[in-house]
């Protein structure tokens, strides 16, 4: 059976997309919103981006592939979590994309991940990619600089 559901959720911030831009590519910001992940790559299409870190007292050692990477417009990377029990193998992996806009005052960012194999996966995936962006929001306009 294909895994044709997607998690999509967006959040509004007062920052521009070169603040977000910053939040979503430096390791020491993401460690802030991404409950506490230590992030690794270098950042360049077809690189490797690894997650590591521990969750309700369990090591992780999530990965991907960076796919596509337009400097404060969208960044996207394949992911596998070692904690999804999934096999290694292309087919497994999600694909997760950022894409900033700029809209008035405001940065939108919108974050979706497909694959999704069934409607409780797609709320959980949802559901906790809405706190992420909610921590995000609150790292860059507290990073701001008045």
């Amino acid at each position: 059976m294909k895994n044709t559901l997607i998690a999509e959720t967006s959040i509004s911030v007062d920052g521009t997309p070169a603040e977000v831009w910053k939040a979503i590519t430096t390791p020491q910001l993401i460690k802030k919103y991404l409950m506490g992940t230590d992030v690794s790559s270098d950042w360049k299409e077809g690189s490797t981006i690894t997650y590591n870190g521990e969750y309700e007292g369990k090591k992780y050692h999530d990965k991907g592939i960076i796919k596509k990477i337009e400097p404060e417009k969208i960044f996207q990377s394949t992911y596998l979590s070692s904690m999804s029990g999934k096999e290694d193998k292309p087919e497994n992996y999600n694909l997760v994309t950022y894409k900033i806009e700029k809209k008035d005052n405001e940065t939108v960012i919108t974050l979706s991940q497909d694959n999704i194999s069934n409607e409780k996966e797609k709320n959980h995936s949802t559901e906790n990619w809405k706190m992420v962006l909610k921590k995000l929001k609150e790292v860059i306009e507290s990073e701001k600089k008045y």
